[in-house]
């Protein structure tokens, strides 16, 4: 899926492959379109139980969470700005301008992948590792930084509304001797202070709204001249289970860690074959939030109806991994029949 040798060409992975053919086709749309520079947007981390490693962006490390709206979100740690600004900053999304540039920011990226020693090769992948290639204009990218800006202008006077509402109702009552609260003769709730509280974080909801509204028109009106915009390629590395058969003479002494890892690896590889299986049966209930690797990979199933998924498996000849081949081609075969290929 990545590949091991980052410099010969004829040895790239399917993702440099990959974008090597769409960087080539994005050129000659440029030479065409005075108007719009396109370029992609290169998005790389992995996961570990619930926790997101931008690989990008240092290993920084950031959780999976569900909004209130439904969508899955992979946000960074709370950055405490000047003037009372909080940002949360989403997974790095480096824009690349050419091949040349893509090739470096994934090789970069790449050298923070973790991987470890296992029964096959030294270089097993320990974690899931995704790749998202997205068609990007700078004005796009520049509408999404205004949108992370404004949402880090709304927090310290969303705060503060909530404080002066808080600190008025808490002034507004006293507690008798008996223990009861009641309302306090000596105070007037100032709602004059509320409303104007509230006013302000009003303005600065508008603010938000304001951005996000500009990012879509800015998607908007690059989609009625290339419909390509925003669309993805995504790549997911997944990490491989261990089956290891005592028939074999073959054993792995591992750590109570690394037993955890591996028991983490098969939860995941079960709950994606489950969603799989699931959309492919037009299930009403889709098991997404099953594991963190199927929360994160939702947006990706649904995002439209014509998409393409495939997946390539890894088998080996040799008789010592008779029972790791079977597994895999078994799990294969299911997803394989779960998206109506036939045996």
């Amino acid at each position: 899926m990545i590949g091991y040798d980052f410099e010969h060409a004829d040895e790239f992975g399917l993702c440099l492959a990959a974008a090597r053919q769409l960087s080539a086709a994005l050129e000659d749309i440029n030479v065409g379109d005075s108007n719009h520079q396109f370029g992609i947007g290169l998005s790389v981390f992995e996961l570990r139980k619930n926790i997101a490693f931008d690989l990008l962006n240092k290993r920084n490390e950031c959780f999976v969470r569900e909004g209130s709206d439904g969508r899955v979100y992979i946000r960074g740690e709370t950055e405490m700005l000047e003037n009372g600004k909080v940002r949360v900053r989403p997974i790095a999304t480096k824009a690349c301008w050419s091949f040349e540039e893509l090739h470096w920011e994934l090789q970069k990226g790449l050298k923070h992948r973790k991987t470890a020693t296992s029964i096959v090769h030294d270089q097993s992948s320990r974690t899931h590792a995704i790749i998202e290639l997205e068609i990007v204009t700078k004005e796009l990218l520049n509408a999404r930084d205004q949108v992370v800006e404004r949402q880090s202008e709304l927090v310290p006077v969303g705060k503060y509304a909530t404080d002066v509402y808080i600190e008025e109702q808490y002034r507004a009552i006293i507690q008798t001797d008996e223990g009861k609260f009641v309302p306090n003769p000596d105070y007037q709730v100032d709602q004059a202070r509320i409303d104007a509280a509230e006013a302000k974080k009003a303005e600065f909801e508008s603010r938000v709204k304001e951005a996000e509204e500009h990012e879509s028109e800015v998607f908007a009106t690059t989609t009625r001249v290339h419909r390509c915009i925003g669309g993805k390629l995504v790549f997911v590395d997944l990490a491989g289970a261990e089956f290891l058969s005592s028939t074999t003479g073959s054993a792995l002494k591992q750590t109570p860690q690394e037993k955890q890892e591996g028991r983490q690896i098969n939860t995941d590889l079960l709950a994606l074959k489950e969603v799989i299986r699931a959309r492919s049966s037009k299930k009403s209930r889709i098991p997404y939030r099953s594991s963190p690797l199927t929360m994160v990979l939702r947006e990706h199933f649904e995002a439209s109806n014509d998409t393409h998924s495939a997946m390539i498996l890894t088998v080996s000849p040799e008789a010592n991994q008779y029972t790791a081949t079977t597994n895999t081609l078994k799990y294969g075969d299911l997803v394989g029949l779960a998206n109506g290929h036939k045996k």
